[in-house]
């Protein structure tokens, strides 16, 4: 039988999640369930590399692995962990800094995004060099792929490269990542931009009902559809994405009404409204039973990272190994 590959995947622990992270990752995450082995990373270190204040990392932590949860996440076939519970992140971590230039990192342009993005004018060591942590936590597990973003691509690619130059200098330890990108990979914000719960324009998983309507009646639409009547580009709105993902089977009735004016949009953002609550409606109530039974999450935790630390001290065995330490 063909083993299995393995998968590492992760987010950085910033409270509860919002559609954007279900179309772009959880739904992903969910559907590879069983077909490879899973680990999901709780990056609670990589919190650091853009804002020091570690006073509410393990409440956004726990927060977060109740959506995971409740969007589907089976913590029996796939650990969820948080990453400053496996010292071994950060040795590995040290040990692939060295395989790196600095300029190589100076130059990956999501470092820059981000950078820019936030309005950073002085980058930190760990942030200039949060890539190889990154690095560190897929290889740990010997990650076969990675489920990313496109602007995450340069991210994995480092991967590579330091599991080559490793490779090459100490003998085949690592596999080389590739990225698997997710066919909708990414749902923009209320305001059309990119969803993000900073610029607060984000619908979360666990919003309820009257605040998914109060939210929708503000999401921008076509510029040039002022009144009802007035014909509309479904390509330009981002409602129609939402219908896209949340009511696939009426969009072309959507797009055709939208065409020829005879669909208004208020109209069209209760129907969105309507389908995005049916979506969420069992998310909210799997999430209810957690919120309600907080010691059930932290023992998910705490045997999550049991089972994590004994796959990285593994790898670390025959890192050590084959660089003659041990």
């Amino acid at each position: 039988m063909t083993q299995k590959k393995t998968i590492l995947s992760g987010m950085r622990p910033t409270g509860k999640l919002h559609l954007g992270h279900l179309v772009g990752a959880l739904e992903n995450w969910v559907a590879l369930q069983g077909e490879y082995n899973n680990y999901h990373l709780i990056a609670d270190y990589h919190v650091l590399t853009t804002n020091l204040d570690s006073s509410q990392i393990y409440a956004n932590a726990i927060d977060m692995t109740i959506d995971w949860l409740a969007a589907g996440i089976d913590p029996a076939r796939s650990p969820i962990f948080r990453q400053s519970q496996v010292k071994e992140h950060t040795e590995l971590h040290l040990l692939f800094s060295m395989l790196i230039t600095a300029a190589r990192l100076e130059r990956n342009p999501a470092v820059k995004d981000q950078v820019r993005d936030l309005n950073i004018e002085n980058i930190t060591y760990g942030h200039l060099g949060y890539p190889v942590l990154q690095a560190a936590d897929i290889l740990l597990y010997k990650g076969d792929l990675v489920p990313v973003g496109e602007d995450q691509v340069p991210h994995v690619e480092i991967a590579r490269e330091i599991a080559r130059r490793f490779n090459t200098q100490y003998g085949g330890v690592f596999p080389e990542p590739e990225p698997k990108l997710t066919k909708f990979a990414r749902l923009p914000g209320l305001d059309g931009k990119r969803m993000s719960k900073s610029i607060g324009n984000t619908i979360l998983l666990s919003d309820q009902p009257d605040a998914i309507q109060q939210k929708m009646r503000g999401a921008v639409t076509d510029v040039q559809k002022v009144r009802k009547n007035d014909p509309g580009r479904p390509e330009v709105c981002l409602v129609f994405t939402y219908h896209q993902k949340f009511n696939p089977g009426e969009t072309t009735e959507i797009e055709t009404g939208c065409r020829s004016g005879a669909l208004g949009c208020v109209e069209c953002k209760k129907r969105a409204c309507a389908k995005i609550t049916d979506a969420l409606t069992p998310f909210r109530e799997k999430r209810a039973y957690f919120d309600a039974h907080p010691g059930e999450v932290e023992e998910i935790l705490k045997d999550g990272e049991s089972r994590a630390r004994v796959r990285a001290a593994a790898t670390m065995a025959e890192v050590r190994t084959a660089m003659k330490f041990g």
